[in-house]
């Protein structure tokens, strides 16, 4: 494990700069070190980081110049192992945090390692009142690697010492950069038939396995993969379960049949198939690149061959270091500025003046339709242009007076594969984002946008372009070009459509196609299917066959059964494949007849139907002559398997785990010996016919019937359909008739699609139906006035809030609905049948909602000047009475622990400073205050020893008195102090580490009384109290904000001045919010019905339905 230590640097940069320094200076630096700054007439600048080897570099850090105006606010991080071919490192939006300032370090921990020896810094914003200014750090460990180089015509043989090995289990290892799209990087086969092939195939990565008969099983994973960078593959097999990664992608699958071994003779190669023509061999090319610590079942196969093991032998020329990359690109950034001119090449070799010239590169985009050159000839106004019209090139040559020809060819991909060769007459080359100069309007009235993508290998009469040239401005011209790297992404790796949607793609963004999947939305998230039979009744539907939905946008897919809504009761009806009766003979103990029952629907929707019904029943008929049910020895002799597949021995009508038939528990049997009908072993006919209706064991899966092997035994048996009524999820209530009231649920599943819908109705102006919180993000949903319904989250790119206003009030006790739902593409709100509210997620932005807390709604509480809530501890004769304990309720639960602790929490939003927000006394006269000060910065005073002065820290120097939300977490251990504001966690450190004794009091908002701490920041503070909204106050056990909307008329809470219950906590806009004051604490009545509720996380860890967690701050009847 690296522990990432810092590395020592050597720096470059694009061009001209100010440049001092290896490495960051220390806080009071020597002349000179000041940091890099380009000049400013430089158009693409850059840093650039030597490590001197290569190294796991797991985080990176920056400054601003020294004693400067000058600092970057966001960067692009680019790394290779050469110094030319460039790779970004990708967090998401891209783009990594940078300074505020230009002293403060910003770290920037990488969520993925990266192994590289250099490091490129691109800023992206600086100073609107300075310039560009950086120092940077590294941090990481060193990093052993073994490489090795093939040509395209080598291989690697690593030979078995036996004829042939047969594994159960395989392990692979090992990371690759490829100068070519085709290249087989591992194959072993054996005479039985079995084989395994690894092998990268139009830029994507194959595994063929093939275990004994099986049948050939081909996975593909990854894309892109022949872009000259490293790429990680690792490939587990156990028996018949695989797991092949590729990158940070897996796809997880079985292979088919029933063998479980691998059987290779002789040996397996890797970097192609030296022979090819074996039966079973496929006749591919060898790999191009290089492959670096290969790992076969813990076999370091390079360092063998590297050493000249007897194991392995080398086929052609493998080399143990890496060639450095022959094709270097370029990327075109933007469809409407992007562009390279180059001048009119020289003629080529051996030509005359008057020949043609020829052009002839390859480019790699995702966009249908691009100009990708653009060429005037002579004699002029003549053109000639190169485009990918509707993903197919096409060439068209623009004539005098508006004539045009065109041909096209071939259709556009995402490879490196495109090859153009041109012969004109010219006098220059430009891929244009405009209608060229000379162009008639007319021919421009819909122009092609340029091209998105990237080029390389550009040459002008059979000469290479030097693209280092163009960069320097030696060569041409250009505009919005990043060199030395192809910037393209594969948004649809990961595939975020849901459900099987089929992913498309452009260069800024992806759309799903969800034809055929039973589903609907931007990422196919949302069912067209309704969950239940009852669902469908609702709508007005009557009884046939109908798909349902049973867990809605969830996992499952859809699935067929009958509705029969002809009874009261709407009852699901889910078939099998045995319909008719099944008659048996010739049956016996050691050879049963066995049947096993297929239905409709898969295991795990039949147990989300059952599950989500009030009631679920199948019958059971019967017949029988001669044959038992039960051996009189002990043990049955017929038995059927739920739908785990657990033996169960009771019939129809009976109670689970005894082994009885219904004519028992209704004592009619035809023989009262016996429990069963059956047992009675008569020559006559007799029936054990009954209903099953135990939920946790159905449905029936098999039944197995095992004595009808005597002479003149037989049995009929007839299995019926699952039977389902009722749906859980509709009209269940659960009512909340006081503010403390609240159901709570984990943690919301659902990082990338959530949905939400209920019904509500209220009398109450406003009020937050659900939260969730994470350590930035947060997702709520909230009736913020009477009329509109708003729905705000933030996965990490700013607050998103959608609002729904109506033109009626929504608090008139009637019914609404409210549907609410994010995912990657888009956000939507729905209330009742007004028009949907959609919202378009960034492009490039962050993707992934990570919460942490509980689902809940906290507790919120506004303050006036005059407000305050005061909880008390302990009552002054209760420490009278015992002054040797000298503890007060909180320091009683920790007695047992040798270092004091104090556990504080709370959110809060003010404008006011300065301001009193929390403090702590005790009878000792020590104290606790956390304050806001003149400036508003946050102040936290301990004062421990009453001989000393108090410890006051400043974690945060900003004006936090700025109207937004903020998160306070305070946590000491003995002199070790730990502050948390908002994700910026810290470390501060106590003078003394004495417990508090016989704590008093907590008081929030102003402190009245008589105080002995003088003239104090703190004194201030808390004469001036806190105007504004506090929420989640927690300190060690005690919630006091809770304790004072719930036990009004408590002794141990005290509420002083005017005190307004509010959701202004759960409020995380940036904007100031105006607190009204009120005379009184008033509580509004409110009933909320929620007639559905549903919650769904898709993609994410576990896929199973969430419920929500509510806590109405007022009296409310909820039905989840």
């Amino acid at each position: 494990m690296c522990s990432g230590s810092m590395l020592l640097l050597l720096l470059s940069s694009s061009c001209c700069c100010n440049l001092s320094g290896d490495s960051p200076p220390p806080p009071s630096p020597p002349p000179g070190a000041g940091g890099w700054s380009p000049v400013v007439t430089e158009q693409e600048p850059w840093l650039q980081v030597d490590l001197k080897e290569q190294m796991e570099v797991t985080a990176v850090a920056t400054q601003g110049r020294f004693d400067s105006w000058d600092w970057v606010g966001g960067y692009l991080l680019l790394y290779s192992d050469t110094g030319r071919a460039w790779k970004q490192y990708r967090h998401e939006d891209g783009r990594l945090v940078g300074n505020v300032n230009s002293e403060a370090v910003v770290q920037n921990k990488l969520s993925h390692p990266v192994r590289t020896r250099f490091l490129r810094f691109v800023p992206l914003d600086w100073n609107p009142s300075g310039w560009m200014g950086l120092r940077v750090e590294a941090y990481g460990c060193s990093y052993k690697s073994y490489v090795a180089d093939f040509d395209g015509r080598s291989s690697l043989l690593y030979r078995f010492n036996q004829k042939s090995m047969s594994t159960v289990k395989d392990v692979v290892s090992l990371r690759f950069k490829s100068h070519q799209a085709e290249g087989v990087l591992l194959h072993g086969e054996g005479q039985r038939g079995d084989y395994i092939t690894l092998e990268l195939h139009r830029g994507a990565l194959d595994l063929y396995l093939n275990l004994g008969d099986s049948g050939r099983v081909a996975v593909t994973v990854g894309s892109l993969l022949d872009d000259q960078q490293w790429h990680s593959v690792h490939i587990e097999r156990f028996n018949k379960q695989v797991n092949l990664t590729v990158d940070s992608h897996t796809q997880h699958f079985h292979t088919k049949g029933e063998g479980h071994s691998l059987e290779v003779d002789y040996e397996l190669s890797f970097g192609g198939i030296p022979l090819p023509g074996k039966p079973g061999t496929f006749l591919r090319k060898n790999f191009h690149g290089c492959v670096e610590n290969l790992y076969y079942n813990g076999i370091n196969v390079i360092d063998l061959a590297k050493r000249r093991k007897p194991q392995i032998h080398s086929v052609g020329n493998v080399t143990f270091s890496c060639s450095p990359p022959q094709l270097v690109a370029c990327t075109f950034l933007s469809s409407s500025s992007s562009f390279l001119s180059l001048p009119a090449p020289a003629p080529a070799a051996g030509g005359s003046a008057a020949g043609g010239f020829s052009v002839r590169f390859q480019f790699r985009t995702w966009n249908p339709d691009a100009l990708l050159l653009s060429v005037q000839l002579n004699p002029e106004p003549r053109r000639l242009e190169l485009q990918v019209n509707g993903s197919r090139l096409q060439l068209t040559l623009h004539g005098s007076e508006r004539t045009r020809s065109e041909v096209s060819a071939g259709e556009s991909t995402a490879s490196f594969s495109h090859h153009m060769k041109l012969h004109h007459f010219i006098s220059h080359i430009k891929s244009y984002c405009h209608c060229p100069p000379g162009c008639p309007p007319a021919d421009c009235q819909n122009p092609t946008p340029d091209l998105q993508g990237c080029v390389r290998l550009v040459f002008l009469n059979s000469q290479p372009v030097d693209l280092n040239r163009v960069q320097q401005g030696l060569l041409g011209n250009y505009n919005e070009l990043q060199f030395d790297t192809c910037n393209i992404r594969d948004r649809c790796l990961p595939n975020l459509c849901e459900h099987g949607g089929r992913c498309s793609q452009t260069w800024s963004s992806f759309s799903c196609d969800c034809s055929g999947t039973g589903y609907s939305g931007a990422t196919c998230h949302n069912s067209i299917y309704e969950s239940s039979c009852e669902a469908y009744k609702l709508i007005g539907s009557s009884s046939g066959f109908y798909s349902i939905d049973p867990d809605g946008s969830g996992p499952l897919g859809p699935a067929q059964v009958y509705c029969n809504m002809t009874e009261e009761k709407v009852w699901t009806v889910l078939a099998h494949d045995v319909p008719s009766p099944v008659a048996v003979r010739g049956s016996s103990l050691h050879s049963p007849h066995v049947t096993r029952l297929n239905y409709s629907a898969s295991a795990e929707q039949l147990r989300s139907v059952v599950t989500g019904a009030e009631q679920c029943q199948q019958e059971v008929v019967y017949n029988c002559k001669k044959p038992d049910h039960f051996n009189p020895l002990g043990g049955p002799l017929t038995w059927w398997l739920d739908w785990e597949g657990e033996r169960r021995s009771y019939w129809g009508g009976f109670l689970p785990g005894v082994q009885q038939c219904s004519c028992s528990l209704e004592e009619n049997c035809v023989d009262m010996n016996y429990f069963c009908n059956c047992d009675a072993d008569t020559d006559a006919w007799a029936n054990d016919t009954g209903i099953l209706s135990y939920k946790d064991h159905l449905p029936v899966s098999q039944i197995a019937v095992g004595d009808t092997n005597r002479t003149g035994s037989r049995a009929v048996y007839h299995i019926g359909p699952l039977r389902c009524y009722g749906d859980k999820s509709l009209w269940n209530a659960a009512s909340f008739y006081q503010e403390s009231s609240y159901l709570y649920f984990p943690t919301l599943q659902a990082e990338l699609a959530s949905d939400i819908s209920f019904y509500f109705k209220t009398s109450a102006p406003s009020g937050v139906f659900l939260e969730n919180q994470g350590l930035k993000d947060f997702i709520r949903v909230e009736l913020s006035s009477p009329s509109v319904v708003t729905f705000s989250f933030d996965v990490g790119n700013g607050p998103a809030v959608l609002t729904v206003k109506s033109h009626l009030p929504l608090n008139d006790r009637q019914w609404h609905y409210v549907r609410a739902e994010r995912n990657v593409k888009e956000a939507s709100l729905q209330v009742d049948q007004l028009p949907l509210r959609l919202l378009e997620a960034p492009a490039d932005g962050h993707l992934r909602l990570r919460l942490s807390s509980q689902l809940f709604v906290e507790v919120s509480v506004s303050f006036d000047t005059e407000s305050s809530v005061t909880y008390t501890f302990q009552e002054p004769f209760s420490v009278m009475q015992n002054r040797r304990s000298q503890a007060s309720s909180v320091s009683a639960e920790r007695s047992s622990s040798s270092r004091a602790r104090e556990d504080v929490a709370f959110s809060f939003v003010t404008s006011q400073r300065p301001a009193m927000l929390l403090a702590v006394s005790t009878f000792s006269q020590q104290y606790i205050a956390v304050i806001l000060a003149k400036n508003g910065s946050l102040q936290i005073w301990y004062h421990l020893q009453t001989d000393r002065s108090p410890d006051v820290f400043s974690p945060v120097a900003a004006n936090m008195a700025d109207g937004r939300l903020h998160r306070i977490r305070i946590h000491r251990v003995g002199k070790n102090l730990y502050v948390q504001v908002r994700e910026a966690l810290g470390r501060l450190f106590l003078s003394s580490e004495a417990e508090l004794i016989s704590i008093r009091s907590l008081t929030l908002g102003k402190v009245t009384g008589k105080s002995s701490r003088g003239r104090s920041p703190a004194t201030l503070a808390a004469s001036r109290g806190f105007v504004g909204c506090l929420s989640s106050v927690q300190f060690n056990h005690v919630a006091p904000l809770k304790a004072a909307l719930t036990n009004r008329g408590s002794s141990l809470v005290t509420v002083r001045g005017p005190l307004v219950q509010s959701n202004c906590g759960a409020l995380a806009e940036s904007t100031s919010h105006t607190l009204q004051a009120v005379d009184a604490l008033t509580v509004t009545q409110m009933h909320f019905i929620y007639l559905f509720t549903a919650v769904y996380g898709s993609r994410s860890l576990k896929k199973k339905k969430k419920k929500l967690r509510f806590d109405l701050k007022t009296a409310t009847c909820i039905n989840i």
